[in-house]
């Protein structure tokens, strides 16, 4: 009897200790993770000014400020994946891919992100309005859209406001499909916006 209870205790001690060890244990995680970070590489080089510009990070409404990967597969319903997301919130990707654009036109003598608040010549300001993948459609589309203000800082005027909006085909119904369409749709934003730009600070 002695033995057949110290068996039992011993038993559970090695239940107790498997325990704790699995408590300690890594997670394993499924969770895939993308990125945005496709610029357009063909854009035509400005004459360099001595203007600056600084770029504000994008302000975004609650659906889209989180990593998790916004989609919609019914009318008036926006979900996120469970084990698909973005390794950025859509504003911390969006923010440098607007910088490098706007470098690569050559036109400012600078372009800063915020928080770099010294004096500038034009502040541009934006909002994500839309940034999930739409399966209500054949083919998928993936719907991006954005709004931009910019600013001449010496005088705190609006000089342009532009609503800028890609739908995307995706190839396939499924969320890399949609992130590939993703990094296509911000090239063609970008492209729009860069024109949009150049344009209105001459």
């Amino acid at each position: 009897m002695k033995g057949d209870t110290c068996r039992t205790t011993f038993s559970v001690l090695c239940v107790v200790l498997l325990s704790g060890c699995a408590l300690f244990s890594p997670v394993k995680s499924d969770t895939k993770q993308y990125v945005l970070n496709d610029i357009p590489l063909d854009l035509p080089s400005e004459q360099t000014h001595s203007a600056t510009l600084l770029v504000l990070i994008s302000e975004t409404g609650p659906l889209y400020a989180t990593t998790r990967m916004a989609y919609t597969n019914q009318a008036y319903q926006v979900a996120y994946f469970s084990q698909n997301e973005w390794t950025e919130t859509p504003s911390q990707m969006i923010q440098p891919l607007i910088v490098e654009t706007l470098r690569h036109t050559h036109y400012f003598s600078e372009v800063l992100p915020s928080p770099d608040f010294g004096r500038h010549t034009f502040v541009l300001r934006s909002e994500i309005l839309d940034l999930k993948q739409d399966f209500t459609s054949d083919p998928a589309m993936l719907q991006l859209t954005m709004r931009f203000y910019l600013s001449r800082e010496a005088m705190n005027q609006v000089i342009a406001t532009k609503e800028l909006s890609v739908r995307e085909p995706m190839r396939e119904r499924n969320p890399y499909a949609g992130v590939v369409a993703a990094n296509e749709a911000m090239v063609k934003l970008l492209r729009e916006l860069a024109r949009l730009v150049v344009d209105k600070a001459n």
